[in-house]
């Protein structure tokens, strides 16, 4: 592939709800530019971008893809996302490095939730957007229905570009607005035909629309629309470029991405309209002089490069997908990675098409390429010594959807966790947390299908089995009451017998952070001080897994205030036996109870659903806190929550929500357990500890 200047690059991410015809769409442009000599099919399992095993399989993205185009002279490169929400963190990350960006929504199923989530991502990281309405030759496709319903939720702003023709229901061709013709379609050739009488109340109304979009791109072209003056087609194409590029006009065009119809139309606008990197802003942090380091994707200033994605394919090793950011990087050059705080020769260059690479000599401001064998991680910068820079990295989402692993094989273990390793520096919203408490590893992801999915991926691509089951939920213990307790150990044996005899008062300290206070009152040594620190090792070991249930132990006081001891028996060990023995039936004396976690959750829906939201927090016992609206019709409903009713909370909500809702939550406290979950959770308990002794 050839090397490109920054005026003749486009980056452009597909976005849209999963199934609208994103990787078709993308498929479709790789073989109109001539990447693929035929197009492959979802449903084969041979697209370009959907490389991996589990794509193929399962006929959906799960990961972003990169597809370098060439066009008109320009280098467009398409960013293939997952519709999938379960895959956010795939989106973000391309999002991160677009320049512009087509939402692909489905002309039969027509504005999905995943439409207007791909609205709010633009929104939010102010990139200007066009539609592309897929699936214009299935019978009951409607462009139109998909232009109202837009124009219902977003206003004005949306123009269509082109729009069907149909004869005897089939798509045959299309109305050019900006020209104002009738075209159709014969084998690969697109022909002027009259204008069919029923499409021109359509085109008027459209042209209408561009019109005033072009006039208020200035006083002089207001004007001009006032008087009744017409605009050239360049006056029209220059104004709209402009508006396009600011986002106060969103281009809608339509086609076939099975049957390769209006893609071309598309191609040609995006370079026509979509802006290029030298367009946007950019700016970084000199961390030498800490002042603010402009980069704007200037090729005259010093290298500096953003790590967006990092692949890690078994077959075809580690590649840190980059963006430069500024200046023109070359293979061997050697630069700084501002993160880790290393330089070194970056090596080859390359340009990955989804999978397969190609070497290339240099890469020029804004574009998009590859290093192999990088040490760099997601969100890193690459810079020179000289002028080292640090970019912001990536806004990713966080993972709150939790269950705990087990190997399928013991010996699997070690080669699990350096899987799991792999696959979380790909993936940035997978997490693995080891609950040393608790005795679990728990894998965080997105929703069931992101886990579901990594499981699957463990087992085709690294060969090791786990199985995921519910989280143990972090319980404590702690005490209500006061006690006092004795406890006498003796052992006579051959020899030296064994001799540790204590009297303890245990209460409540009313710190439930630390798991225990120790005090001593020992008058007369009727306990030697050199025993002390034994009979707390006892108390802080007894307090690891607590008599009630197995659980640590919290807020507890423990007082050594008498005892005796023998002269020849008593020894360290015999005293650590004595206190923990003490500090069982003291515990059990002193009202024991059961303390669960609390999350401060914070949901955030459309305001039609917040009644359902707020209905079925009630019944996993939360105490709604407080309703904040943010605008956009949107509701944030905050809420303190018991940690264990919200298993499973990621699916309810979607399905309340129709897809719509967002949530995260933090911990906040410990609180008492209701005396029924009580007595369940250490019925429960005892059974487990009776049967193993310990823990799974």
């Amino acid at each position: 592939m050839n090397v490109y200047t920054t005026d003749k690059i486009r980056n452009v991410v597909l976005l849209g709800h999963g199934g609208s015809g994103k990787t078709t769409l993308a498929e479709s442009m790789a073989y109109l530019a001539g990447v693929t000599s035929r197009m492959g099919k979802i449903a084969d399992g041979n697209t370009v971008s959907d490389f991996d095993k589990e794509e193929q399989k399962r006929q959906i993205s799960i990961s972003t893809s990169v597809i370098p185009v060439e066009w008109e002279g320009v280098k467009i490169n398409l960013l293939d996302t997952p519709g999938y929400f379960d895959f956010v963190g795939e989106v973000e990350e391309a999002i991160s490095v677009a320049d512009g960006a087509i939402i692909v929504v489905s002309g039969k199923a027509g504005v999905e939730v995943g439409t207007t989530r791909a609205w709010e991502l633009c929104e939010k990281y102010h990139i200007p957007r066009m539609i592309y309405v897929s699936d214009m030759d299935i019978d009951d496709a409607s462009f139109k229905n998909v232009v109202e319903s837009l124009k219902e939720k977003y206003g004005k702003m949306l123009a269509p570009f082109n729009f069907p023709i149909r004869e005897n229901e089939k798509f045959v061709g299309y109305v050019n607005v900006i020209q104002e013709k009738a075209l159709r379609w014969e084998g690969k050739e697109v022909k002027e035909i009259d204008m069919p009488d029923y499409s021109k109340d359509n085109l008027t109304e459209y042209r209408d629309t561009l019109m005033e979009s072009v006039a208020e791109t200035s006083e002089e072209f207001m004007d001009r629309y006032f008087a009744g003056e017409t605009f050239s087609e360049a006056e029209i194409r220059a104004a709209l470029r402009a508006s396009v590029c600011d986002g106060s006009v969103v281009p809608m065009e339509m086609g076939s991405s099975t049957l390769c119809q209006g893609v071309y139309t598309l191609l040609d606008d995006i370079v026509k309209y979509m802006p290029s990197p030298e367009n946007r802003k950019m700016s970084g942090i000199n961390t030498n002089t800490n002042e603010i380091f402009e980069a704007n994707f200037d090729f005259s200033k010093p290298k500096t490069a953003f790590v967006f994605k990092t692949m890690m394919d078994p077959f075809i090793g580690k590649y840190s997908l980059i963006k430069v950011r500024s200046g023109v990087i070359k293979s061997d050059d050697v630069l700084y990675n501002t993160n880790k705080n290393q330089e070194g020769k970056i090596g080859k260059l390359y340009i990955l098409q989804g999978n397969k690479p190609t070497e290339i000599s240099e890469l020029h401001a804004g574009d998009l390429g590859a290093l192999q064998k990088s040490d760099a991680s997601t969100g890193d910068t690459l810079s020179t010594k000289a002028t080292p820079v640090q970019y912001a990295k990536m806004d990713i989402s966080t993972p709150y959807t939790a269950m705990r692993y087990h190997a399928q094989n013991k010996a699997d273990i070690d080669k699990i966790a350096q899987s799991l390793a792999k696959m979380c520096a790909e993936d940035q919203t997978l997490r693995v947390v080891n609950d040393g408490l608790n005795r679990q590893t728990l894998l965080y992801g997105i929703g069931d299908l992101h886990l579901e999915v990594v499981v699957a991926k463990l087992l085709s691509e690294y060969k090791v089995g786990i199985d995921l089951t519910k989280p143990k939920v972090a319980f404590r213990e702690t005490i209500r009451k006061n006690s006092d307790v004795e406890y006498k150990y003796k052992k006579q044996t051959g020899g030296h017998g064994q001799y540790g005899h204590v009297k303890i008062r245990f209460s409540p300290s009313g710190d439930d952070q630390a798991p225990y206070v120790f005090e001593q009152e020992v008058v007369g040594g009727t306990v030697p001080k050199n025993f002390f620190p034994a009979v707390e090792k006892g108390i802080s070991e007894s307090c690891q897994r607590g008599p009630l249930a197995a659980y640590p132990v919290v807020g507890v006081k423990a007082v050594l205030y008498d005892g005796s001891y023998h002269p020849v028996d008593s020894s360290e060990m015999a005293f650590k036996v004595a206190s923990s023995q003490a500090f069982k039936k003291g515990f059990l004396e002193a009202g024991p109870v059961l303390l669960e976690p609390i999350v401060s959750l914070k949901v955030t829906v459309p305001d039609s659903y917040t009644g359902d939201v707020m209905g079925d927090l009630n019944k996993r016992r939360g105490r709604v806190t407080g309703m904040n609206p943010i605008g956009g019709g949107k509701q944030t409903i905050e809420a303190d929550v018991p940690e264990m009713e919200l298993f499973g909370y990621c699916t309810t909500l979607r399905s309340l929500s129709g897809g719509t809702g967002d949530y995260s939550y933090e911990f906040a406290r410990y609180e008492q357990t209701p005396t029924d979950i009580q007595e369940r959770e250490v019925t429960a308990r005892a059974a487990k500890v009776a049967e193993a002794n310990t823990e799974d």
